[in-house]
């Protein structure tokens, strides 16, 4: 059902990418090696089969050029249209064989459950855009092996074309530099910021949650090639569940650390993170904040109401009984951060598939708070735009039965000649209001000067 064919391997898969780009809407799901030691595969593709946009309760199916809406669900839409491809067989050795593979925004949320609609909608870019993609490069950079996979159906004459594409030596054209306009700029000021904890601590007192996951946003304008910012980023923060992917729509630039949701032939894990320290040059000084942070009751205790949240969403669609926790409270370090990580780990229900998964867990319940329905409305209310792309999730469902999906934290999106980031963090009733707003920036100060050092102005 699948062909394979070597090409000659390389650690860093921007080559990959540069060839392959210009063939429309181009992905790159990132492992972060060679500066990461926690991934393994990477995954391009480009010129997809067909491409299903949702966009503020639109659901467009768009083929060899003609636009269809459809009427369905998002999550209905895309398991009637990968049933109209034949199973493959599961490779142990390939994550992917063909399948979907895109974004799915936070605010596709609103396509599940009954939302309030107070948050500001002020990014034009879609909640879902998925594309079906015939083939990719798939790298394993444990086996040090590069190969592209095609399904069958995939047109000799392009599977041909990308072939020559690989093979192409030699620099690149250069596309235009990217440049910052301004230095990234808060949304919220720290009056608000205090605002808005203050009522969340309200909520918290009054019985209505336990824990609500509160953003706030930094923003900026620029010029040039966005690949250009992610290659920079990439190297600021190497992290295994990285992505890039550019369409008409905009660019996303996402260096997560987290996995949301993975099935391989039916085995459930999620990862999430909750708890976090920021890493020192100090090498004495930084064994002490990570074993703070082990040590931490309030980082636990935030960590276990994630973990009963995501318990209880991996039961709607597990075997009875499956759903475990082989990992509690697990430190993971980054280039600028110690992270608290547990894992949970289930068997999927034999009547369901990993789009099931999907939708009935969306959106991460690390990301929201506990109860989760109730931390997005108030989410809702406090943050004052909706958050787009973040929180969200990126990641591929591929024809042999594997998923495996991010959370879109430490993620940037260009849109127009504006960029956003976000950065936010679980409060909880013991969460102190200016450890929390020092820790938004501790999580994506590496990628925002990063880019600032590209900036056209600076502050006098």
């Amino acid at each position: 059902m699948i062909s394979r064919t070597v090409i000659d391997y390389r650690e860093d898969s921007s080559h990959y990418f540069e060839r392959l780009r210009s063939l429309g809407n181009a992905l790159w799901l990132d492992s972060g090696r060679p500066l990461s030691r926690y991934g393994r595969y990477d995954i391009l593709a480009a010129a997809p089969e067909f491409v299903v946009r949702y966009d503020r309760g639109t659901l467009v199916l768009e083929q060899d050029g003609i636009k269809e809406r459809l009427n369905a669900s998002p999550f209905a839409a895309l398991r009637q249209l990968l049933a109209r491809y034949p199973a493959v067989a599961p490779q142990p050795d390939l994550p992917f064989c063909g399948g979907l593979i895109g974004h799915f925004g936070y605010d596709l949320g609103r396509a599940l459950e009954d939302l309030p609609d107070s948050a500001l909608d002020d990014i034009a870019f879609p909640e879902m855009r998925v594309g079906f993609y015939g083939w990719a490069v798939v790298v394993d950079h444990q086996q040090r092996r590069a190969e592209l996979i095609s399904l069958d159906s995939c047109a000799r004459d392009a599977i041909d074309t990308v072939l020559t594409r690989l093979k192409m030596s030699g620099s690149e054209a250069e596309t235009a530099r990217f440049e910052l306009e301004a230095p990234f700029a808060n949304d919220l000021s720290r009056e608000q910021y205090n605002h808005a904890l203050a009522r969340i601590d309200d909520y918290i007192h009054a019985g209505d949650c336990y824990q609500v996951n509160f953003t706030q946003r930094f923003s900026s304008t620029f010029r040039g090639d966005p690949w250009q910012a992610y290659r920079r980023l990439r190297e600021a923060a190497p992290t295994p569940y990285s992505a890039y992917l550019e369409s008409e729509d905009g660019a996303v630039l996402s260096l997560s650390p987290e996995q949301f949701l993975g099935c391989d032939r039916g085995q459930v894990t999620t990862k999430p993170i909750k708890g976090t320290r920021p890493r020192s040059d100090d090498a004495a000084q930084d064994a002490d904040l990570k074993r703070e942070l082990q040590l931490s009751l309030k980082d636990r205790a935030e960590n276990l109401m994630i973990v009963d949240l995501l318990r209880n969403d991996l039961s709607k669609v597990c075997a009875f009984g499956t759903v475990k926790v082989p990992r509690l409270f697990a430190v993971e370090s980054y280039a600028n951060v110690h992270h608290l990580v547990t894992t949970i780990t289930g068997r999927l229900d034999s009547r369901r598939q990993p789009l099931d998964l999907l939708e009935h867990c969306f959106p991460g319940g690390s990301i929201t708070g506990a109860p989760k329905i109730r931390a997005m409305e108030i989410i809702d209310e406090l943050e004052p735009q909706r958050r787009n792309i973040y929180c969200g999730s990126i990641g591929y469902i591929s024809l042999c039965g594997r998923m495996d999906t991010s959370i879109t934290i430490r993620t940037l999106l260009c849109e127009e000649n504006r960029i956003y980031c976000w950065a936010g963090g679980g409060i909880v009733a013991d969460s102190v209001t200016q450890q929390e707003y020092e820790e938004t920036f501790s999580k994506v100060n590496n990628l925002l000067k990063s880019l600032e050092k590209t900036c056209t102005q600076t502050d006098d």
